[in-house]
C-alpha cells in the first residue's frame, strides 16, 4: 500500500484539531484530518452543547411549577422526552452541518475512520465506509479526546449502564435513576432527570460531592440537590450491580459500615474519564503515554515524537472546550516560532446546575494548601437585586483578595454565576484591584451589579 504524504495530518477532529486543521489549511498547506465517529468532536455533538439543550429543557420545567409562584398559569404539565431528544438532535445536526461546511470551505480533507499508528508520523486509516489508507504528515496533530470511564465494579459493565452520551438520547423517562458519582456530568445530569420526574439517587464514594471545590461551595450544591428531592449517598462505594440497565437493577452500595441494596431502573455513570489512546498504537510512532494512558506534553504541548503534538483531553488537559481551543492557540503561536506556553493560564469554569456554579482562579482549600495569604470578601446573592427579578435568591459569591488587592480567585454560586464570573475574570487578567470592581458602574439590575456589594466593605482575613 502506497503512503500519501500531506503536510499536516490531525487525528480527531475535536477543538483543538479542528481549529489546527481549519487555519493550516486556509493557509494553502494540505491538511488531513482523519476522525473516527463525531464530526466537530464531542462538544457539539454528546457533551457540552447537547447537555446544555437537555438542561435548558429541564429549566423550563421548572418555570411552570406552581411553587415558583411566577405567576404563569397552565394546565398538567407533561414532559415529552422524545421531544426534548428531537429537539437536542436537531441542533446536533446543524452544527454537524456547520462543521462540515467548514472543513469543506477551508480546503481540509476529512476522512471518517480509525487511525492506528505505524511508525513516526504515519498512520492507517480503516475507513468507516470501507478501504484502508496509509497518510503520513509532515506534522502530526492528535487530538483524540475522553471517554466516561466504566468502574470495575462486578456486574456494572454487564448491567450496559448510561454514560452522558446516551443518556442525552433517552426517549422515555427514567422511572428510578442512580447516578454514579456527584461531580460535574452527575450533577447536572440529576438535576435535569429529577426536573423531567425521574427519582434520583446520587452515590458518590467521596466525603463530599464537588471534592475539589471548598467545602461552602459542596455543601451548597448538596443543599440544592436535596432541595429538589435528589437522594444523595456520601461515603459510599459501589460493590455489585444485578440486572440490566433500563429494565432494572439492584446495586449493593456500603455506606459507612453498613450495606444497602438501591432498586433501580437505570443506571448513569458519571465517574471519571479515560484517555482514547488505546487503540493509537502510538508506541509505534515514539509518542510517550503516562501510567493512565494519557499523551506526555511539554508546556508546549509537544509530545515525545519530533513534529508531533497533543491538544485537549488526551494530553491531560483540564476537560474542557474553552481549554482545547485556547491548546489550539499555543500549538499555533509555537509553529510561527512563538513562546506560548500552557503555564499560567487563567482557567473558569462553570457547572450548569440552576443555579450556576462558576469559578476561576485559586480557591481557598487551594490557596491554604499553597500558604498563600488572602482577604476574603464574601456576600449572600440575596443581596443582588437581580435575583429578586428572577425569584432566584439561592448562593453566595465570593473572592479571595491578595496583599496588594488583586483578586486571586472568584466563586459564584447563584443565578447566571458564568456571567459575573467573566467580569471578575476580566479583572484578574487586566491585573486591576477588587476596587476598580466596587468602583465601577455596572447595569441595573444585571448580576454583574452584585460585584459592588462583595467588594463594598473592605475583605477580611478568613477566620483561623
Amino acid at each position: 500500500m502506497s503512503i500519501e504524504n500531506c503536510q499536516n495530518l490531525v487525528i480527531g477532529s475535536g477543538v483543538g484539531g479542528k481549529l489546527l486543521a481549519w487555519t493550516l489549511a486556509r493557509r494553502g498547506e494540505r491538511t488531513v484530518v482523519v476522525e473516527r465517529s463525531m464530526v466537530g468532536g464531542s462538544c457539539p455533538n454528546v457533551a457540552c452543547l447537547p447537555s446544555k439543550n437537555v438542561i435548558y429543557s429541564a429549566k423550563a420545567v421548572s418555570l411552570v411549577d406552581p411553587d415558583t409562584g411566577l405567576g404563569v398559569v397552565t394546565g398538567p404539565v407533561r414532559v415529552d422526552m422524545a421531544g426534548v431528544a428531537r429537539r437536542k438532535r436537531r441542533m446536533v445536526d446543524e452544527l454537524v452541518e456547520r462543521h462540515l461546511d467548514n472543513f469543506k470551505a477551508s480546503g481540509v480533507e476529512l476522512v471518517m475512520g480509525e487511525a492506528r499508528f505505524t511508525g513516526p508520523k504515519t498512520v492507517r486509516v480503516e475507513q468507516n465506509a470501507g478501504g484502508v489508507r496509509s497518510l503520513r504528515g509532515e506534522r502530526v496533530f492528535i487530538n483524540v479526546g475522553t471517554r466516561a470511564a466504566i468502574p470495575d465494579v462486578p456486574g456494572l459493565a454487564l448491567a450496559g449502564p448510561m454514560t452522558h452520551v446516551e443518556a442525552l438520547d433517552l426517549e422515555r423517562l427514567p422511572e428510578r435513576l442512580v447516578v454514579l458519582g456527584g461531580g460535574y456530568v452527575g450533577l447536572e445530569f440529576a438535576q435535569a432527570m429529577r426536573r423531567f420526574g425521574s427519582r434520583v439517587t446520587i452515590v458518590q464514594r467521596g466525603a463530599r460531592i464537588l471534592d475539589r471545590e471548598d467545602p461552602d461551595v459542596a455543601n451548597a450544591l448538596r443543599e440544592l440537590m436535596e432541595d429538589e428531592g435528589i437522594e444523595v449517598l456520601l461515603r459510599s462505594e459501589l460493590l455489585a450491580v444485578e440486572g440490566v440497565s433500563g429494565a432494572g437493577v439492584r446495586l449493593r452500595v456500603r455506606s459507612g459500615a453498613g450495606e444497602r441494596t438501591l432498586e433501580a431502573s437505570d443506571i448513569l455513570v458519571a465517574a471519571g474519564r479515560t484517555p482514547n489512546t488505546d487503540q493509537l498504537d502510538a508506541d509505534r510512532a515514539g509518542v510517550e503515554l503516562d501510567a493512565r494512558g494519557y499523551i506526555r506534553v511539554n508546556d508546549r504541548l509537544q509530545t515525545s515524537a519530533p513534529d508531533v503534538w497533543a491538544t485537549g483531553e488526551c494530553a491531560g488537559s483540564p476537560q474542557f472546550t474553552h481549554v482545547g481551543e485556547d491548546d489550539f492557540r499555543v500549538v499555533l503561536d509555537n509553529l510561527a516560532g512563538g513562546s506560548r506556553t500552557t503555564r499560567g493560564r487563567l482557567i473558569p469554569y462553570c457547572l450548569f446546575t440552576d443555579p450556576e456554579l462558576a469559578h476561576v482562579g485559586l480557591n481557598e482549600s487551594e490557596a491554604l494548601a499553597a500558604g498563600v495569604s488572602y482577604r476574603i470578601a464574601r456576600m449572600p446573592m440575596a443581596k443582588v437585586l437581580r435575583t429578586y427579578t428572577l425569584s432566584q435568591p439561592r448562593g453566595f459569591m465570593k473572592a479571595l483578595i491578595g496583599a496588594d488587592d488583586r483578586i486571586l480567585g472568584f466563586t459564584a454560586f447563584g443565578a447566571e454565576a458564568s456571567e459575573t464570573m467573566a467580569v471578575a475574570q476580566t479583572a484578574m487578567l487586566g491585573g486591576l484591584p477588587y476596587t476598580a470592581l466596587r468602583d465601577a458602574i455596572f447595569t441595573h439590575p444585571t448580576a454583574a451589579e452584585g460585584l459592588l456589594g462583595l467588594f463594598a466593605d473592605p475583605p477580611v482575613a478568613p477566620a483561623p
